[in-house]
């Protein structure tokens, strides 16, 4: 089912059935390799379509009208925790929200831990099987943090932390495990886990939409840019920023503060021939939706 439309044309927001052995029933984004073969969709209608997906990209093909009875999708009963109800919109500007979690060493972490750093903050689950969501704000991270340790001024004053959403299933074990796959440093970008009302409180900070019931995971995403005095200082709605655009945000707010060289050598730009093609060594599938 057609949940909303993307401002571009190019994406519809579909609520789709079980996908087995694949994906459980969410609400997520979908990119048209044919924007053509969308322009018509509206909201509330029932579609099919083949769902591709490679080693870094994924996207729907062969999209076509159904009858919505033909639409088989979970009952999903709203929980929410106390602390999520009472967690206030962040924006930009505001202060971020305090919270108690634990890194992938089961070391607790709170704001505290990264004063005086800039922190970069995203939210991720390790099963996430698209690789234009999940593994690819990680792939991201992945190169950001290869920009910061060239950089010895950066190295100082900036830290990554990836905060899991999936509480029942990303330990702080199994945090340790993804994060390997993309750094040897855990001091310079931590992989957070919490108790679900500390995760929900958060994600409700952040509006980042997430939904967990039987197996099912319906999420967004959202980046942050945290200045050393605890201020949020950007947010990057979904996944169509680019490493670069927020590098050059955490030099402005380095230089901003004092902290970064007005210079900085050019060869510390962003290389990503090094970078894998995903978490999940996926190979090319399509699958009916």
């Amino acid at each position: 089912m057609v949940r909303g439309l993307d401002p571009s044309g190019a994406a519809v927001i579909v609520e789709h059935e079980d996908i087995p052995g694949f994906m459980p029933s969410m609400t997520m984004p979908f990119t048209a390799k044919n924007p053509q073969e969308i322009a018509e969709v509206r909201v509330g209608d029932a579609i099919v379509f083949k769902f591709v997906v490679t080693a870094d990209d994924a996207w729907m093909e062969e999209v076509r009208s159904i009858a919505a009875e033909d639409v088989h999708l979970p009952e999903r009963p709203e929980r929410r925790s106390q602390a999520a109800k009472k967690a206030s919109r962040v924006h930009e500007g505001d202060k971020l929200p305090a919270f108690r979690l634990v890194d992938q060493g089961n070391r607790e972490i709170t704001p505290e831990t990264f004063a005086q750093k800039a922190l970069l903050v995203t939210f991720i689950f390790t099963r996430c099987p698209v690789p234009n969501f999940c593994p690819l704000v990680s792939r991201n991270f992945e190169a950001i943090e290869a920009v910061i340790r060239k950089d010895p001024v950066l190295a100082d004053q900036v830290r990554l932390l990836s905060i899991s959403f999936d509480t029942e299933f990303d330990t702080p074990e199994i945090l340790a495990k993804y994060g390997r796959t993309f750094t040897e440093d855990f001091d310079l970008w931590s992989f957070a886990t919490g108790a679900p009302g500390e995760i929900e409180a958060l994600t409700k900070a952040f509006a980042v939409y997430v939904k967990s019931e039987q197996g099912t995971l319906d999420h967004g995403l959202c980046t942050v840019l945290v200045g050393p005095d605890g201020t949020v200082r950007k947010i990057w709605r979904g996944n169509g920023w680019r490493p670069e655009e927020v590098i050059a945000a955490v030099r402005a707010l380095g230089a901003e503060s004092g902290k970064t060289e007005a210079n900085h050598d050019p060869d510390q730009s962003l290389h990503r021939s090094d970078l894998k093609n995903s978490v999940h060594e996926t190979k090319n599938t399509s699958h009916e939706t």
